[in-house]
């Protein structure tokens, strides 16, 4: 892992091409800073040629029918799985992640291809009776191309979703990879273009940093793509959706998350504390899922701190290509500073860390503070890394104000025995997501994936996705004589 693995090519009409100006940027590992994967470092001038090579695919893509954009999806499942440790291991290199989350990568990113190649099928309209002679219709219909701009924070999930139902649905697509992650993102289009998704279906672009706002902003213009996909910060998004609308394209935005569990009085305190411990700290709280703030009942609420600062206690953080460790190292080397900063704000204002602490480098312990409260930056800011802030509550009507205190709204939990009662404080939540009696952090590709506020808009997964990703038209056929006044 302390040698840089190899040098990754733009993917571009079914091919590996250099950019154009022969350039290559650097992704170093942020826990030793050695150099792990050099990539090509595309121009306007890529980014302009792969989206000419999707548009010149699309008319042959979109008119093949289910049975082969099945087959062909399908096996690039297969070629994702065969190439799982090539992907592992590229992507605990670039960004930190522990094997356990790398893996786990790879096999829903399989899933997601496979659920993507079922619904090449399930693309429905439908007869809708007219007062006219005619038949008229309702088609889902392929839109064009599609780009999708994927995170670093779960890769092979994320870069495979970006373009999966798009494809299934007849689209072309462009992965615009991340520059945190470009090696893992080029392996999907290799394994994808192998699988036959070739010449120009799908195309991956890599850039270096700087050069972020050149590439994605030409790629948003090319008059080709039709639908634009984010998933990343609210900041990026918020600029996505704005360089987006210049043009009236459609976007989803699938953005940032500050996730609340609430712990009822009646809930299974261990049932809990085991949710909100995989929720808070798989893959060090860097998921938009995570759990970020709990919400607990005053009168459980001692012997549940109790319970998870023990447990948190038990997660050590180290170097993931060691094994050993539960918690890897944060992506960015330098997010200690913000993450530190948010805790000794809340601790100057009373809360207390009862496990973890602050952040050293790019390894930090599962972190827990108890006596949040929302005069606290901790409590509304995002830390995207391995903290989780205990907020006791009086009653539900407190807890469920307090979880609607955020401008985020992606996921949520409510842990209590009282079935009805956890529903309707789920029904209450602002979030796209809520889970009774499970951890914030979960997905299946068949499930609509999306928040509301400022998590963005739109849905990934299932049928919603298949409505994102087409066109509904009408289309009539005309059975009689029409009759019209002039």
């Amino acid at each position: 892992m302390e040698t840089r693995l190899r040098d990754f090519s733009l993917l571009i009409a079914g091919r590996a091409v250099p950019a154009a100006s022969g350039a290559l940027f650097e992704r170093r590992n942020p826990l030793s800073g050695a150099v792990v994967t050099r990539a090509a470092a595309a121009t306007v001038a890529d980014a302009r040629a792969a989206a000419d090579a999707a548009a010149a695919a699309f008319p042959a893509w979109s008119a093949l029918g289910p049975g082969p954009r099945r087959h062909q999806l399908l096996l690039a499942a297969d070629r994702l799985e065969q190439r799982r440790a090539a992907l592992v291991d590229t992507m605990m290199a670039e960004t930190g992640a522990a094997r356990a989350w790398a893996g786990h990568n790879v096999d829903a990113a399989a899933a997601i291809l496979r659920e993507a190649a079922y619904m090449t099928t399930r693309i429905q309209g439908e007869v809708i009776p007219s007062d006219e002679a005619r038949v008229a219709m309702a088609m889902r219909c392929p839109v064009g191309v599609v780009l999708g701009i994927a995170p670093w924070n779960a890769p092979v999930v994320l870069g495979v979703r970006a373009v999966a139902m798009a494809l299934a649905c007849g689209n072309t697509a462009i992965l615009k990879a991340s520059d945190v992650s470009p090696g893992v993102h080029v392996l999907i289009g290799e394994a994808m273009i192998e699988a036959g998704l070739d010449g120009g279906i799908v195309n991956v672009v890599t850039h270096a940093p700087a050069d972020a706002e050149d590439v994605v902003g030409a790629l948003i213009d090319h008059p080709a793509v039709r639908r634009v996909n984010f998933t990343g910060s609210t900041r990026v998004g918020r600029v996505v959706a704005r360089r987006a609308a210049e043009h009236l394209k459609p976007v989803l935005l699938e953005l940032g998350g500050k996730a609340p569990c609430l712990v009822l009085d009646d809930a299974d305190l261990d049932a809990a504390v085991r949710a909100a411990a995989f929720g808070a700290f798989f893959n060090q709280g860097q998921i938009c899922m995570s759990t970020e703030r709990i919400l607990v009942a005053d009168g459980v609420a001692e012997a549940f701190v109790d319970k998870l600062a023990g447990r948190a206690r038990g997660l050590t953080a180290g170097d993931p290509a060691s094994g050993g460790h539960a918690l890897g190292a944060l992506a960015d080397p330098l997010a200690h500073k913000r993450i530190n900063a948010l805790i000794a704000d809340a601790v100057a204002q009373g809360a207390r860390v009862v496990a973890g602490g602050d952040a050293r480098g790019a390894l930090m312990s599962a972190t827990v503070l108890d006596g949040v409260t929302p005069a606290m930056r901790i409590f509304h800011e995002e830390t995207f890394g391995p903290v989780v802030c205990v907020t006791r509550v009086a009653d539900d009507e407190q807890a469920v104000a307090l979880a609607n205190q955020s401008e985020y709204g992606l996921s949520a939990s409510v842990f209590g025995s009282d079935a009805a009662r956890a529903l309707n404080i789920a029904r209450r939540l602002e979030t796209g997501i809520c889970h009774i009696n499970g951890a914030t952090v979960s997905d299946e590709p068949q499930m609509p994936f999306g928040g509301v506020k400022a998590t963005g808009y739109g849905r990934f997964g299932g049928s919603a996705g298949v409505a994102e990703f087409t066109e509904l038209r009408w289309v009539t056929i005309a059975t009689g004589a029409a009759a019209y006044p002039i």
